[in-house]
């Protein structure tokens, strides 16, 4: 199935001229839950890994103490599935109870789990195809696969490798990869999902313009000519209607424009040639928010019913990055397979 972003309540380059040469494209995902092959894009599905190269494993120092309860991936998969039962259980009968006494079992037999010390089997969190989604990628790499460690590190959320090949180059298939004895928080396990890329046009940050044009976004007079059905809910703070609506697309991502929220912009060099690095993949703890639901797909109606698990909220790969936030990678433009930047906004 394909999606469909709504178009921007109107041209913002007829308002503010000097955002015409700022446009950038992304491409966004809309990931859905699915079944995933090897061979196709996918958000925590199956990757095209080849027999011959060893999985790779995260053997930093995880904090016991971090989490008070631990479950294993497949205790993840059985208490969604759980959840998603007694979710549609209310939604056919209000009356019916939250939770069985066999789920409550499941619960309790769940919650004992040991914890495990040794280096911890990475989880598979993109792969993305180059025929179906543009990014950044070294010369002959048609193929982009991201996993982590479901555990937070010195950054407060799951570390990431980035692993560039050839696709065509993969004869043998790994087609039982390792898995994390335990992870963290459930919230690191993502849901496989499908993706939908659809390409929009992007417009930076408002922390990324000038001054001047930032106090012209603010100037409540240069928003007087549009519809005022679009304008009077912003009547007080402009700047929200070009931030929300009309600068950088919410939910999971390539490309586009950095979306700042807990800092200020800063600089991003190449670690290793110091090139200033460019969005790559926006990992996105949910499609939309209360701020952006002009950017709703047109066939992902909010209301629909039954919805797919998550999508009332619009969390469909059911992560979450430190309560909310978007982890944004950036590559190096000069050559993608120099170390990347993570950046949580």
């Amino acid at each position: 199935m394909s999606f469909t972003t709504p178009p921007r309540p109107f041209d913002v380059t007829a308002l503010f001229p000097q955002l015409a040469p700022l446009a950038r494209t992304a491409t966004r995902l809309h990931p859905r839950p699915g079944s995933p092959t090897v061979h196709e894009s996918s958000v925590g599905g199956p990757l095209l890994w080849p027999t011959d190269e060893p999985w790779p494993y995260c053997d930093r120092p995880h904090d016991s103490r971090a989490e008070p309860v631990v479950h294993t991936p497949d205790d993840v998969r059985l208490l969604r599935r759980d959840r998603a039962a007694a979710a549609e259980r209310r939604r056919l009968d209000p009356e019916a109870p939250q939770w069985t006494s066999e789920e409550r079992a499941t619960w309790e037999r769940l919650a004992n789990r040991p914890w495990f010390d040794g280096p911890i089997a990475l989880l598979p969190v993109a792969q993305l195809y180059a025929r179906d989604v543009p990014f950044p990628r070294p010369p002959g790499a048609d193929l982009l696969q991201v996993l982590w460690c479901p555990f937070d590190h010195e950054t407060a959320h799951p570390r990431t490798a980035l692993f560039w090949r050839s696709s065509a180059t993969v004869t043998d298939v790994l087609d039982a990869p390792p898995e994390p004895p335990v992870v963290q928080r459930d919230c690191y396990l993502p849901e496989p999902c499908l993706l939908s890329p659809e390409q929009v046009t992007e417009y930076p940050d408002p922390l990324e313009l000038d001054e001047e044009l930032q106090d012209q976004l603010e100037d409540e007079s240069r928003w007087e000519s549009i519809d005022p059905a679009l304008y009077n809910a912003y009547a007080d703070d402009p700047g929200e209607l070009y931030l929300n609506n009309l600068s950088t697309a919410p939910g999971w991502k390539t490309g586009g424009w950095t979306r700042w929220s807990l800092t200020d912009p800063r600089p991003r060099p190449c670690p290793e040639c110091g090139t200033e690095q460019v969005p790559l993949l926006t990992l996105a703890s949910s499609e939309w928010d209360g701020g952006s639901g002009t950017w709703i797909a047109e066939e992902d109606p909010a209301d629909s019913s039954p919805p797919p698990l998550g999508a009332r909220d619009g969390r469909f790969t059911l992560i979450d990055i430190v309560g909310g936030y978007n982890l944004q990678l950036h590559v190096c433009p000069a050559d993608p397979s120099h170390p990347h930047i993570e950046l949580v906004q």
